[in-house]
């Protein structure tokens, strides 16, 4: 059954729940500490979170492909697209993958259809943008318009899932998708770059054009995300691998109920961050794997005058029991947060790589904007990493804009680091501090710098032990 745009924009919004010191090493400014952060909000509503998302049935029915031509080793496109519509018209079941590989341009999902893609099968994503056309209604770094269509997709649509142990592969590589970054890294002599369309869309939002006069396919360079359930309810992502991605690997976006468990995450291209829920409500992240050339996870609500149109914040986060290796950061809220985000929990979690950037990270600025509340993670290890725990209101633009962030109530206990170049980055701004961060029982055992801490209202640190001697506020 296909949902209404705004009715379920609606729905998502109505629920949620209910001193200068320096050093060497470490500055330590403009942060008040207070005995004990007081909050509305605790790790009690990670299982309400949990139990409110529904489990899953699909009618007792399989639709084989090969059962509507697809043969391994060929296009299958048209023989899943046959297959889909068949399952939804007869009322739903499971869409089976199986007995080898098969290529296959983008896959549009309907209501009541699990995607199974049984162990040893693969399904090999064409890398020509132009099997990626017609243009849909997709977001791309937080903004709406008409882009390429992701390469499994569905708009509008309720109970669906992908699942199994077989491997989704998006075949992008240096010369195929990922040289349209475009930048010193990635950017091939003669290869088209994305940067020109990336500032006029970015343009375009902040002047108020509608997003379906946004017209950023053909030519405009813009890689599609891998997974994208756009405007869906009822959503699970389960047992798949996922390899070589040509922009962010699973990202639902203004969707509610979605569980993404026991994925294995593996892109290492520009840009390739592995899940990224978007205005989302009601979301469980567990037992996943990843290892990708961007964030890890990173939640998002969408960018600039876009996500402040829009106005639906992601709440309600439950990640835990999840590993994660390369990437720009482990758990990390932002950019693109213009929306806002409240009541996440990380728990359980372990990263570590030489790769691996940060381990919790907050992003925004006075452009994004944006309210950031009730953020817990606790009984997190970490091997190695660049900087450990980051809040910091300068990134990106910086403070250019007039849109203050706010956040508050961020609370982080029982951590456990082997080796960090740094353990703060904490940087609120002056005139907008940081309201209320706690970090407690946390121990960071090899780390070069102690970092800095700069900008924070009800600051609480206790128990924190730094190469082997104990920190707190007062030196």
């Amino acid at each position: 059954m296909s949902l209404d745009r705004r009715a379920l924009l609606q729905g998502i919004a109505a629920l949620s729940l209910p001193c200068a010191f320096s050093s060497s090493i470490f500055a330590l400014a403009g942060c008040t500490p207070t005995p004990k952060i007081h909050q509305k909000v605790n790790w009690n509503d990670a299982n309400r979170i949990i139990a409110a998302i529904p489990e899953l049935s699909f009618p007792e029915q399989t639709f084989d492909i090969r059962e509507f031509g697809a043969k391994p080793g060929e296009d299958c496109s048209a023989a899943i697209a046959k297959t889909i519509e068949a399952c939804s018209n007869a009322g739903g079941g499971k869409v089976l993958i199986d007995g080898g590989n098969y290529h296959c341009g983008p896959i549009h999902l309907k209501s009541n259809i699990n995607l199974h893609i049984n162990e040893g099968a693969v399904l090999k994503f064409s890398n020509n943008p132009k099997d990626y056309l017609p243009a849909v209604l997709t977001r791309w770094e937080g903004v709406e318009h008409m882009g390429y269509s992701p390469l499994v997709y569905a708009y509008g649509q309720e109970n669906i899932a992908i699942s199994g142990k077989g491997t989704l592969d998006g075949q992008a590589d240096a010369t195929h998708w990922w040289a349209w970054k475009g930048n010193k890294t990635w950017g091939i002599d003669g290869y088209p770059s994305q940067k020109a369309s990336r500032d006029q869309l970015f343009a375009d939002a902040e002047a108020g054009i509608p997003p379906e006069k946004r017209m950023y396919a053909e030519g405009h360079y813009l890689r599609p995300p891998f997974i994208q359930p756009y405007l869906c309810k009822n959503i699970v992502i389960r047992d798949i691998t996922i390899v070589s991605a040509p922009f962010w690997l699973i990202n639902p976006v203004l969707c509610e109920n979605v569980k993404v468990q026991g994925v294995h995450l593996e892109s290492l291209g520009p840009n390739s961050d592995g899940c990224d829920p978007e205005s989302c409500k009601n979301v469980l992240i567990e037992d996943c794997y990843f290892d990708t050339g961007d964030d890890c996870i990173a939640i998002k609500s969408g960018r600039n005058n876009d996500g402040r149109r829009i106005g639906v914040p992601t709440e309600n986060i439950v990640i835990r029991n999840c590993k994660m290796r390369a990437g720009h950061g482990g758990v990390v809220i932002g950019s693109e947060i213009s929306g806002g985000v409240r009541n996440v929990f990380a728990d359980n979690n372990e990263m570590s790589s030489p790769d691996l950037d940060r381990g919790f990270r907050i992003k925004t600025n006075s452009v994004r904007g944006g309210v950031l509340e009730n953020i817990f993670m606790r009984n997190t290890k970490i091997g190695q990493v660049r900087d450990a725990i980051v809040i910091n209101f300068h990134y990106e633009e910086g403070d250019a804009g007039q849109f203050d962030p706010l956040v508050r109530n961020v609370q982080i206990e029982n951590i456990d680091c082997l080796n960090a170049e740094q353990v703060f980055k904490v940087r609120g701004f002056k005139r907008a501090p940081i309201e209320g961060l706690s970090v407690t029982h946390a121990a960071f055992h090899k780390a070069r710098k102690n970092g800095v801490l700069e900008h924070v209202n009800d600051l609480h640190l206790e128990d924190i032990m730094i190469n082997g001697e104990t920190f707190s506020a007062g030196g």
